[in-house]
């Protein structure tokens, strides 16, 4: 096994979603297949060689998502083609108020209890692929807990928007989120540290009330970015979880210094909590040229915060999460991984 064994899946490329929309304007959605093929290309171009993940016990994923919510995506693409004139993919028209609403029967309904936004169209091969990208995250998980200083886990969909019991922003299932909740088998506490451009609101809602698994996300702020309603620096945790979760929000555009500096306090505090694994909730999407454009961090800022991380020296679970299609996006995870190697 390599000095950084990586994982990839290829049946995770049957989900290939269409719709999407930005400001009321329908159009191509941007968490495509590409996106693993750029990033391959980054893996190769520092000599790294993916392994194809087992099928994985699952229950971990049991563990952090709702059984409703499992069988939702399961079913739901079958369900919605038995209406009359079907779209070819389940998108939701309407979003239930959970709090104070009933669960329906009808798989309209229930797209709309279980998608928070329209960024998460479910296709034929949907399901089939997010089960595989969790496999990859804990094929990862599993190379860290049998000694292993490091692994990535290249998932496809990602993860850090799906909460237990809804998908959102091209996340299906939390692979962070089940990658930590296998890792807690091994550890008394485990960490996971979010540097995506977006905040990483599902796994902070999964963990919210925990004091096992401390949830820490640097990110562009929320006032006038996705996901909006959470990710701001007074969300600390609820009950037994209070002081357990740091968000580090920062001012959209700012660059390496400021993105770095932020890295390092969150780095502090998962030290400061003695985390006996870390999860690495890794977005590329802080890039300059990322579509998105919420932060200006450099290629070779991608490679600071690889050896920053790394000198921490703790057990680390690497999740791919955001990074969209710009043709920086294999040279920005080249230099994360080959700054990981370097700190070696």
């Amino acid at each position: 096994m390599s000095l950084l064994p990586c994982f990839y899946a290829p049946e995770t490329e049957a989900h290939d979603p269409r719709f999407w929309m930005l400001r009321g304007v329908p159009g191509p959605n941007k968490e495509l297949p590409e996106r693993a093929y750029r990033l391959l290309a980054g893996l190769d171009l520092v000599g790294l060689d993916p392994q194809v993940p087992p099928e994985a016990d699952r229950a971990a994923m049991r563990e952090i998502h709702t059984d409703r919510y499992l069988r939702f995506l399961e079913t739901c693409w079958e369900d919605w083609q038995r209406f009359p004139g079907a779209g070819a993919e389940v998108v939701a028209n309407l979003h239930a108020q959970k709090a104070t609403q009933t669960y329906p029967e009808s798989v309209v309904g229930r797209a709309g209890w279980h998608m928070a936004d329209t960024a998460c169209p479910v296709g034929p091969g949907t399901w089939a692929a997010a089960l595989r990208g969790v496999d990859t995250a804990l094929a990862a998980a599993e190379a860290v807990a049998g000694g292993t200083r490091a692994a990535y886990a290249l998932c496809r969909p990602p993860g850090h928007h799906a909460d237990a019991d809804s998908a959102a922003g091209h996340c299906f299932l939390n692979n962070s989120a089940i990658a930590a909740q296998a890792l807690r088998a091994r550890h008394d506490r485990v960490a996971v540290l979010d540097i995506d451009v977006h905040h990483g609101n599902g796994t902070q809602d999964i963990f919210y009330d925990r004091a096992d698994v401390l949830t820490v996300s640097v990110h562009a702020e929320p006032r006038n970015f996705y996901p909006f309603y959470l990710g701001y620096a007074h969300e600390t945790g609820r009950g037994p979880g209070e002081g357990f979760n740091l968000n580090l929000p920062l001012i959209q555009g700012s660059g390496n210094d400021v993105w770095l500096a932020a890295i390092d306090s969150a780095m502090a505090r998962v030290l400061d909590f003695r985390a006996g694994a870390l999860v690495l909730a890794l977005g590329l999407d802080a890039h300059e040229n990322d579509p998105l454009r919420g932060l200006s961090v450099t290629t070779g800022g991608f490679n600071d915060a690889a050896r920053l991380i790394a000198g921490a020296d703790l057990p680390t679970v690497m999740v791919q999460e955001g990074g969209y299609l710009s043709d920086d996006l294999t040279h920005n995870i080249a230099a994360f991984l080959s700054g990981w190697l370097e700190s070696d």
